[in-house]
């Protein structure tokens, strides 16, 4: 007769559970420690996608009376790179928007359009200011230090919104990425690739073409109130990258004593919204608004997502569009590359900002990114 060793057969059970357990805990561990960081990389980016579309638009920011200066902007970017890839253009405005303006917009190009009013919320004094003191520090502004936009409350309104507000506007809530575009700009180059899917396949978060050095009389408190919002939010601060891994030297060159002042110049600004978004970035502006620094004082959207992305993101998600020839006011960017350069109608020549000035902060960033 057959018989059956119950004992035998649970002692068998228990070893082969044994042995799946630590067969799993060696996997687990070779996965983790033993895997080359890019093949790593790739496991855990496996439902990466890069035939997707991309949820992107362009971002404008733009009165009625510039009807003319955003009109030749768009079909520069039209020619030489929305034309093959329609993504839509968001109209922003502190006003109304004029038949005239929508009819005129809507003529070029075949992409979508969107018209949209910016809310006294976004646009105009939070309830904290005095604006009795708010136009006593401007008109200090402009008869000592006089630099741009010194006596100018619209612009200040500007700065507030581009730092805090664009992208909480309803119209880009379906939106992943931005790119924003001013009027009376430039572009130079014919750009022969989705400059959108780059950003989201090569995991890019914030992309220029243009750096600057700021001036300082228009924030000469900014950086003390960053360096006090990181002493009072630790718990917000232990979520940034390590300073040797994000862009901690391209704003500071002494370890954080003082701001050296550099920044990316925010009139164009390809990058993910998720940045802006996100609880750390929300909680650093709304540290900053309560100081009434906008308004006080001059501080421009340019240091302050600057500063914030350079605290936030990691060194390889910044990209710099050498290829994307580009002018405002009198500041060129020109590719440097020989081959991009024949895709261009400017010329890499002695005029050029990026190498060739005292204003521009190219080379911090370039040895940012070494060290």
């Amino acid at each position: 007769m057959f018989t059956v060793n119950f004992g035998t057969r649970r002692q068998t059970a228990i070893l082969l559970f044994l042995f799946a357990v630590s067969l799993f805990l060696i996997l687990l561990s070779f996965y983790y420690f033993a895997l080359p960081a890019g093949i790593l990389e790739v496991w855990n980016n496996y439902n990466v996608n890069t035939d997707e579309p991309v949820s992107a638009c362009f971002v404008i920011l733009v009165r009625n009376s510039e009807l003319d200066g955003i009109k030749s902007s768009m079909e520069q970017m039209e020619r030489t790179f929305n034309s093959k890839y329609n993504y839509p253009y968001v109209f922003l405005n502190d006003d109304e928007f004029s038949p005239e303006f929508i009819k005129a917009t809507k003529s070029i190009g075949s992409a979508e359009k969107l018209y949209g009013k910016v809310d006294d919320q976004m646009w105009g004094y939070p309830k904290h200011i005095n604006q009795t003191l708010a136009a006593e520090k401007r008109k200090e502004l402009k008869e000592g230090a006089n630099p741009p936009y010194a006596g100018s409350e619209s612009y200040r309104h500007m700065c507030r919104f581009q730092s805090g507000f664009f992208f909480r506007h309803p119209l880009l809530d379906k939106y992943e990425y931005y790119w924003r575009i001013e009027p009376d700009v430039d572009f130079f180059c014919e750009i022969d690739y989705d400059v959108f899917k780059f950003m989201r396949d090569n995991r890019k978060k914030y992309g220029f073409t243009l750096t600057f050095t700021e001036f300082m009389s228009t924030i000469p408190s900014l950086w003390e109130t960053v360096l006090n919002f990181q002493r009072d939010h630790p718990d917000i601060v232990s979520r940034f990258p390590p300073k040797e891994k994000s862009l901690w030297k391209f704003i500071t060159d002494d370890d954080g004593e003082t701001y050296n002042s550099c920044h990316f110049w925010t009139n164009f600004e390809i990058g993910s919204l998720d940045l802006w978004r996100s609880n750390e970035y929300l909680r650093f502006f709304n540290y900053l608004d309560e100081t009434g620094g906008f308004y006080y004082e001059r501080w421009g959207d340019a240091p302050v997502h600057s500063i914030a992305a350079a605290l936030m993101l990691k060194k390889e998600e910044f990209h710099f569009f050498d290829d994307i020839g580009y002018r405002h006011t009198a500041v060129i960017h020109c590719p440097s590359n020989e081959e991009a350069l024949k895709k261009c109608t400017c010329k890499y020549d002695s005029f050029v900002w990026d190498y060739n000035s005292k204003g521009s902060c190219l080379r911090t960033f370039d040895r940012a990114l070494l060290h």
